[in-house]
């Protein structure tokens, strides 16, 4: 017994170490996917891009309950309006990154794939419609002069009935999409498994920080668009 004991002695001397079990692998060399952190690449997009529509949905739900009367909630509808800004056009960005990255020849990107046809062709459309929008509206609250105001408005409906459209088709698209990796950066198990979720989380704060500036700066405005528009 006293020999059997020198041998596994010697032999666990003689091992490399790189082949020796390692505190965070399983028997089989595999790392413990609780303890396992990937770097951020494409499913770091996709969380960041899927967070923000999560949080795009419940802003813009919110604003289209203020049409059902936008006589009385005129000044949320502007708020609202205002609010979403900053949180939209980080969307664009995130979008547009997996799309370079996506055309630029990126092996990870080119691994997950584009979106489908409809989507693809939907994107740029719904990013002129979203830009028009947008701004369309808040020329009316700010900077329109009053003879400019009647066609600004048109344009503001018009724009809001195409993006409409055009918007229903692609969150059904992203619908699966979000749904499964917007709550990834906010339970323990799942935000560890891809680096770099607080600052995620602290992109999505500050687009939504800055927004709530933006709208607060353009309250005084309101009364104005509306005696302007309606005087």
């Amino acid at each position: 017994m006293l020999d059997d004991t020198r041998h596994r002695s010697t032999m666990a001397r003689r091992t490399p170490l790189h082949a020796r079990p390692r505190e965070g692998f399983r028997a089989s060399g595999a790392r413990d996917p609780r303890t396992r952190s990937r770097t951020s690449g494409v499913e770091g997009n996709t969380r960041l891009t899927s967070s923000l529509g999560a949080l795009l949905l419940i802003l813009l739900f919110v604003e289209g309950l203020t049409l059902l009367s936008i006589g009385s909630l005129l000044t949320p509808h502007i708020v609202i309006g205002v609010l979403l800004i900053p949180p939209v056009l980080l969307k664009m960005g995130s979008t547009t990154w997996r799309m370079v990255k996506y055309y630029a020849g990126s092996r990870e990107y080119r691994h997950k794939g584009p979106p489908a046809p409809i989507l693809r062709l939907l994107g740029p459309i719904i990013i002129v419609l979203t830009i028009v929008l947008l701004a369309s509206g808040v020329g009316l609250v700010v900077g329109a002069p009053v003879s400019w105001r009647a066609q600004l408005f048109t344009i503001h409906r018009a724009s809001f009935v195409l993006w409409f459209g055009a918007m229903t088709i692609h969150v059904l698209g992203h619908l699966v999409e979000t749904a499964k990796f917007a709550p990834r950066d906010m339970f323990p198990y799942t935000r560890r498994q891809v680096k770099g979720a607080s600052a995620r989380q602290w992109t999505l704060a500050v687009a939504l920080g800055l927004g709530v500036i933006a709208a607060v700066a353009v309250l005084p405005y309101a009364a104005n668009w509306r005696t302007g528009l309606l005087g």
